[in-house]
């Protein structure tokens, strides 16, 4: 076996192995005389009608137990993706809302309190970092910006007495650091704090509760709806208590997702598995080839030797999504990086990922740090991009990003 398909089987296995979970998941709906829809309908409404006042009243008092009581606290479709997702992240509750970036910001507002203090790694989500910097500063809660590979040790030193919740994202979504999640949640818990994770990239290869998470957050955005056609998020929890903070706040926020939204994605996760096992592959194949060339200076894929926290992905992970980044030498500028990127026609710009199509997405000036100076992109380090590969023939991208690299040189000369 080659280096090639050793890396094609670790990047994949956990994909393969997850494709009859997700094509039989969230189908128990019993048959009726004239049979069963392979999918259930989107159902659309808001008000619910009871035949009693009583039986009005009953389900009013079962918030917690995913029943339709109003539409905008879930529909029939929500329910059935909330148990999808809950199986897919080894939970016991998922609550389904309106966006990615809402699953991060809802766990936040309910699980901090006033004069409370939040741990949150140096390589968040940008808008995650935005909203701790305004929101919760505005309602009394200090944020600290840690180290995302700091060890048990340097995070010790930077929990206290009111910190309540520690975040994580691992990989980060621009710079994938890889963080010890098990370590993370020790120290989180050994001081009575919350261990919340981003685990938008490590869905279906990472198993948060597996390794002390309390809170799992989910851009569905990205892998689970698949095609870039649905905003929507989800939290999932598994201490019973927890649910309960979680589900009474969403529900006193007004965090619902709209029916089609729910329906495309639990349509999307049907293939999840099948297109993210073809899409790993090909990443791994795209990364290697970039690795090799003389123009980069670094390969930022969990699953590559050269990405922060490689070792602990080994170990926790059962396979890699198809998102990595690229550093240049620092011998090519900013503006010759936007000159290649500007000239492929493979490669979608944008934001966000998941979807069947490759992306590109330049990141130098749009990373955000404030505690570490030896990030991936730091200033001794040349200009910085993102790729998401999609289900295009990889042989086809490399083509591109070829002709792509041929640019870079000719601005740079």
């Amino acid at each position: 076996m080659t280096d090639r398909d050793a890396l094609h089987q670790a990047v994949s296995r956990g994909w393969r192995e997850m494709g009859t979970l997700l094509v039989h998941l969230a189908r128990d709906l019993p048959p009726d005389a004239r049979g069963t829809l392979v999918n259930q309908p989107p159902t659309r409404g808001s008000t619910v009608l009871f035949p009693t006042v009583a039986d009005m009243n009953r389900n009013g008092t079962r918030r917690y137990d995913h029943e339709l009581i109003y539409g905008a606290m879930g529909t029939p479709i929500q329910h059935e993706l909330e148990a999808a997702i809950a199986a897919i992240e080894g939970a016991r509750h998922t609550q389904i809302v309106s966006s990615g970036l809402a699953a991060c910001t809802t766990p936040l507002l309910a699980f901090l309190g006033r004069d409370g203090h939040c741990l949150i790694p140096d390589s968040v989500y940008g808008p995650t970092r935005r909203f701790a910097n305004t929101v919760l500063r505005r309602f009394g809660v200090e944020t600290t910006y840690y180290p995302p590979l700091t060890d048990a040790e340097g995070l010790r030193a930077m929990m206290r007495p009111n910190t309540q919740v520690v975040v994580a994202e691992s990989p980060g979504s621009h710079t994938f650091e890889v963080q010890d999640i098990r370590m993370i949640a020790d120290v989180a818990h050994e001081h009575g704090a919350r261990l919340m994770l981003d685990n938008t990239w490590g869905v279906g290869i990472f198993r948060p509760f597996d390794h002390g998470v309390d809170i799992a957050v989910q851009a569905l955005t990205k892998y689970p709806a698949g095609h870039s056609d649905s905003i929507i998020g989800a939290v999932s929890v598994a201490d019973e208590q927890d649910w309960h903070v979680l589900r009474d706040t969403c529900i006193q926020l007004g965090q619902v997702a709209g029916p089609d939204d729910c329906w495309l994605t639990l349509r999307g996760l049907r293939t999840m598995g099948a297109r993210l096992e073809r899409q790993s592959r090909s990443a791994i194949d795209v990364a290697l080839w970039l690795a090799d060339r003389p123009e980069v200076a670094r390969v930022l894929h969990p699953a590559l030797p050269s990405c922060p926290g490689h070792e602990i992905w080994q170990r926790d992970f059962s396979g890699a999504s198809a998102l990595f980044g690229v550093v240049f030498r620092p011998d090519y500028s900013q503006e010759a990086m936007v000159a290649m990127i500007d000239s492929l026609t493979l490669f979608g710009i944008g934001a966000s990922w998941g979807g069947y199509e490759s992306l590109v997405l330049p990141t130098t000036g749009g990373v955000v740090r404030t505690c570490t100076p030896d990030a991936p992109d730091a200033p001794d380090c040349g200009p910085a991009f993102r790729l998401h590969i999609g289900l295009e023939n990889p042989e086809d991208l490399i083509a591109d990003l070829s002709a792509g690299l041929d640019v870079l040189t000719g601005a740079a000369s």
